[in-house]
């Protein structure tokens, strides 16, 4: 016989690896868009994805070692240890260091916890924000957050073996229905309400996407519907821009609403399945919503199968196409455009993309009437808005307000004014990636396109509010090292324009040109909204923060 033949290639199967993995799976399918749910399995029962297992893995499923290596360690979550190594501390904490948290002193946090976490048992690790920033700063000990976070209340949770994610207390099924849920949808089904009809309502009130894009939802409906073949449908709950909370406080408070709506725009367009993809982040959100997906099921109200599935830790998957390779088990590269999802997208269909705002606001909207949620708006705009306020005021949180409110007003008549001690100095109206504006400009509304001639934008809305005890310059330099982070590195005008900017943001002497020049080929030539919205904060603090600029 030659030499090798006959030999399996590579590390040798470990038939014990081999057994754990499929106790682990169970008689769940071995379909390859399960990859990173299965990796989520396996991680949640190991600790740590190890060579053995990921051999294991491939085997089970069929693909390549490479393939499954290569989704695994494109996803932050992921602890892969590879053969020889250590396997890392049971017990993980993990500190947000994004702007919000930043601001509320995030780095004392990090260097006390590191200095007394006990040797070998526990590990402190610096993360990008967890989606709980009118909390900061925030420590992440397991999975339970703990807010406003110091050593001690850090401690005292490792003490008490609190490392599991609390169950949010949620308005149930049993009481959505006694205040009239699903009658929306069910008029949908049995014909008292035509889609067609809801496409004008939708389009009447003027409700656009709420995830950042702002498109008009009666348009996207009207467009997907019109698609010939099987249609799908996802719903993005990825909210990862530093800032952006809303969807989590929404769902942990009435997540029946967002899954009515859900079905009623799944009915309109003619989808067959329903895809949730949360954010991995949020552990006890994640559980209530396979509870209530379960008791939705067992009512038979379900009239549309939903499945629930978990990010793995990659702000570039907030990206509608990034999600969706994602959620067939791929990394979460951005897609080139045209085809747009709404004719090519999950699985190769036609598929209708929300944000779960947009579609929390379908039922009321549908019971009250277009003009009023219309007439709701201020300054021109039209509707509510779910603002994440952060940063220096004194009552931070998730806050119902006009669409088109001003910086002032809404931290004046929702916020309680700026925290004692604070004035005003600059905020970002749109998360991360929508820039810095000054006081001097806290006036203008926050909608839709009226922040455009200031180079900046509403996004998310989400509000991060800084005063003269934070540096903008130091706040900019952190929204870049962000964007270098979860940049995916598929272009490189992102991938190393981010890093570059990082480097010259860092040093003591700026060379403003040179950076507004990357900026430039980062906005005209990068893939998606990642790159081409990354040099926000850096040009909007040299227009409007750098020394000789009009403050």
């Amino acid at each position: 016989m030659a030499k090798g033949k006959g030999r399996q290639k590579g590390r040798a199967l470990d038939e014990a690896a081999s057994g754990r993995l499929r106790i682990i799976l169970g008689a769940r399918p071995r379909r390859r868009d399960l990859l990173i749910e299965f990796l989520h399995l396996v991680q949640d029962a190991e600790g740590h994805l190890s060579a053995a297992m990921l051999k294991a893995l491939a085997h089970e499923m069929r693909l390549s070692e490479a393939e499954v290596f290569e989704v695994a360690s494109f996803y932050h979550h992921f602890d892969i240890v590879k053969e020889g190594e250590t396997p890392p501390p049971a017990l993980t904490i993990r500190v947000c260091d994004s702007v919000s948290c930043m601001i509320a002193g995030a780095e004392k946090l990090v260097a006390a916890l590191a200095r007394g976490a006990p040797p070998g048992q526990a590990r402190v690790v610096r993360v990008p924000c967890v989606g709980r920033c009118e909390a900061a700063p925030v420590a992440v000990v397991g999975q339970n957050p703990v807010a406003h976070a110091t050593p001690d209340k850090v401690y005292a949770a490792i003490a008490a073996g609190a490392t599991a994610a609390p169950l949010p207390t949620a308005l149930g099924l049993e009481d959505y229905i006694a205040g009239g849920g699903y009658e929306v949808l069910f008029s949908l089904i049995d014909g008292e309400r035509s889609a067609e009809s809801l496409i004008e309502t939708l389009s009447a009130a003027g409700l656009r996407g709420l995830g950042g894009a702002g498109f008009p939802a009666g348009r996207k409906w009207s467009i997907v519907r019109a698609m010939a073949g099987e249609k799908l449908m996802t719903i993005n709950a990825d909210e990862g821009e530093p800032g952006t909370f809303k969807d989590r406080t929404l769902l942990e408070a009435d997540p029946h609403r967002m899954l009515e709506g859900a079905l009623i725009a799944a009915h309109v367009v003619g989808a067959r399945r329903i895809f949730l993809y949360l954010r991995d982040e949020y552990a006890g959100l994640r559980a209530l919503l396979a509870q209530e997906l379960a008791r939705l099921d067992l009512a038979g109200l379900m009239t549309i199968p939903i499945e629930l599935r978990r990010g793995a830790g990659a702000y570039i998957c907030g990206e509608e196409s990034a999600m969706l390779e994602s959620i067939e088990g791929k990394r979460g590269l951005p897609r080139h455009r045209p085809p747009f999802i709404a004719e090519k997208g999950l699985f190769g269909r036609p598929t209708l993309n929300h944000n779960v705002e947009t579609l929390f606001w379908l039922r009321e909207i549908i019971e009250k009437g277009p003009q009023w949620f219309a007439a709701q708006g201020v300054n021109g705009a039209k509707g509510l808005r779910s603002f994440s306020v952060s940063g220096r005021v004194k009552k931070p949180g998730v806050k119902i307000a006009p669409a088109g409110i001003t910086l002032n007003q809404l931290v004046r008549d929702h916020c309680g004014g700026m925290a004692e001690g604070h004035v005003l100095v600059g905020y970002l109206p749109g998360g991360a990636s929508g820039g810095m504006l000054p006081a001097r400009l806290a006036d203008l509304p926050l909608d839709f396109g009226s922040l455009d001639a200031h180079g900046c934008f509403v996004g998310s809305h989400a509000v991060v509010v800084f005063s003269a005890s934070d540096d903008p310059r130091a706040i900019a330099l952190n929204l870049m090292r962000f964007f270098a982070h979860e940049s995916c590195g598929q272009c490189t005008p992102c991938r190393a324009g981010t890093e570059k900017l990082s480097q010259m943001m860092a040093a003591p002497d700026w060379d403003a040109q040179t950076m507004e020049d990357i900026a430039g080929v980062m906005r005209d030539a990068s893939i998606c909204g990642l790159g081409q919205a990354a040099p926000n904060p850096l040009q909007s603090y040299l227009r409007f923060f750098a020394p000789g600029a009009r403050p």
